[in-house]
């Protein structure tokens, strides 16, 4: 493998969603968004629900772009592996899914809101951040 090559792996309990060579991913961590390259310091962080972009080798021009719910990043020797309850590439969202699974939050949060239910709040509010994060990542297929 090229210096400046590093490999990407995204898994979830359903198996491998992603797998490339690439000299670029950024992602979003709980302390913020950064971007890897093949001769990063060795990393293990917190994932939020955002978008991951890869800059392949393959396709210079071209980002790929999944969407990843949560999990952990670890590079160590020219690895991005991303470890992710759920996760999703751009070309794989089914929009109107995301777009349903918007609404049914959004009004899943009103009702909770309005008795008071914390913890259906709290529920609703990750599961709308899921569905606007599918629906921003569905924008970019290619």
């Amino acid at each position: 493998m090229p210096d400046n090559v590093m490999k990407v792996n995204i898994v979830t309990p359903d198996g491998v969603v992603y797998d490339h060579h690439a000299r670029l991913v950024v992602l979003s961590t709980i302390d913020g968004e950064i971007g890897v390259m093949a001769h990063h310091a060795p990393i293990i962080a917190p994932l939020i629900i955002d978008e991951v972009r890869v800059r392949r080798v393959d396709k210079p021009h071209h980002e790929d772009s999944i969407a990843v719910n949560g999990g952990f990043l670890e590079f160590s020797n020219g690895l991005v592996s991303i470890v992710a309850n759920s996760a999703e590439r751009a070309r794989d969202i089914d929009l109107r899914r995301a777009k349903y699974a918007k609404q049914k939050a959004e009004k899943t949060i009103k009702v909770a809101e309005q008795k008071h239910n914390v913890d259906d709040l709290a529920r609703a509010q990750v599961s709308l951040r899921k569905a606007i994060n599918r629906i921003n990542v569905s924008s970019h297929r290619n």
